[in-house]
């Protein structure tokens, strides 16, 4: 996949100590005992990490204090140590930085088109399928086709992953999470920004995104009313300019309270107008769909009954034929 995928997968750096640790021996420095008569000091190794040892003198008389300086524990005194590069869900910082900084663009602090062409191809998934749009409602992605360097970071954080194996183990945790009543409304607001361009200042979507939109948030449970209403949109392009953000909202209420027949649905209610309109042409579609249907079945039998004639009566013709026969013999 590249060296830079391979630099990925297989990092380089590691979280081991840094180089020249500190000698675990430490100096002792004696002061003269003061005693007389016999043994002269004493020097004893110090058995255990402590700032002060009492030596004792043959005679049974003690020595002076002897003190020991001991080595300096690193987290005492604000050095840095390698658990500082971990989160605190065990995830090395140092990993998703390294794995960021493959993809990410020349000029920009962020990885853009290209960058998450590459990334969607080294995690096996298509950039326009559901689960890229999944991913990037748990990295709170505010564009399209881009991560910003803290959009990843905490991103994969959120998800705790480090590496493109860990994302990928993650997906199918993330897709049932993604099913959940609450998760779900999250995710279905969240892509309508999603799908803004944030640099155009727009405010509402364009109508084709917001087709394909409906079509990949919906992936996971379809509502039945979905196609009829994606036609609707498709057949009207000169009526509807735009999906303002209240329109698409309501349409997730619209699917949960309102049958697949359309029968309880009411233009007194506050429905946005644009329902109303697609109401009205459904049911005049459906309408005419079963009137073509009666129609081609009365064609139908029309000629069945033109065809069943002939047949009809050759057959009494030939019974005919064979009484009289019978008759004569």
């Amino acid at each position: 996949m590249g060296q830079c995928v391979t630099k990925c997968k297989n990092p380089t750096s590691s979280l081991g100590s840094k180089s020249g640790d500190k000698e675990s021996g430490s100096k002792s420095h004696h002061k003269k005992s003061g005693s007389t008569g016999g043994g002269g000091g004493h020097k004893e190794e110090p058995s255990s990490l402590c700032s002060k040892v009492t030596s004792e003198l043959s005679n049974g008389t003690k020595a002076l204090e002897v003190t020991v300086e001991t080595p300096v524990i690193a987290a005492m005194i604000g050095e840095p140590c390698m658990d500082e590069c971990l989160h605190q869900d065990g995830l090395s910082m140092l990993h998703i930085e390294e794995l960021f900084c493959c993809y990410k663009d020349e000029q920009e602090d962020a990885i853009l088109e290209e960058g998450m062409e590459r990334f969607c191809n080294d995690l096996c998934v298509d950039p326009a399928e559901f689960r890229v749009l999944v991913l990037a409602w748990k990295f709170q992605a505010a564009t399209m086709c881009k991560f910003t360097r803290k959009e990843f970071v905490e991103g994969c954080k959120a998800i705790q992953a480090d590496s493109l194996e860990g994302i990928c183990s993650r997906f199918s945790f993330m897709l049932l999470e993604a099913q959940g009543e609450e998760n779900f409304k999250d995710l279905y607001r969240f892509t309508f920004q999603f799908g803004l361009d944030a640099e155009e200042g727009q405010r509402s979507l364009q109508r084709e995104i917001a087709i394909a939109l409906w079509r990949l948030v919906f992936t996971q449970d379809t509502p039945a009313i979905l196609e009829h209403w994606l036609d609707f949109l498709a057949e009207n392009p000169s009526s509807i300019r735009g999906i303002s953000r209240d329109t698409w909202n309501m349409f997730l209420n619209f699917t949960q309270a309102i049958g697949p027949d359309l029968s309880n649905y009411s233009e007194d209610e506050a429905w946005p107008s644009l329902f109303d309109t697609f109401v009205e042409w459904e049911l005049e579609r459906r309408k005419s769909e079963e009137e073509q249907a009666l129609t081609a079945k009365e064609e139908k039998g029309r000629c069945t009954e033109t065809e069943c004639s002939p047949t009809t009566d050759r057959l009494e013709t030939e019974g005919s034929r064979g009484s009289q026969t019978w008759g004569g013999h």
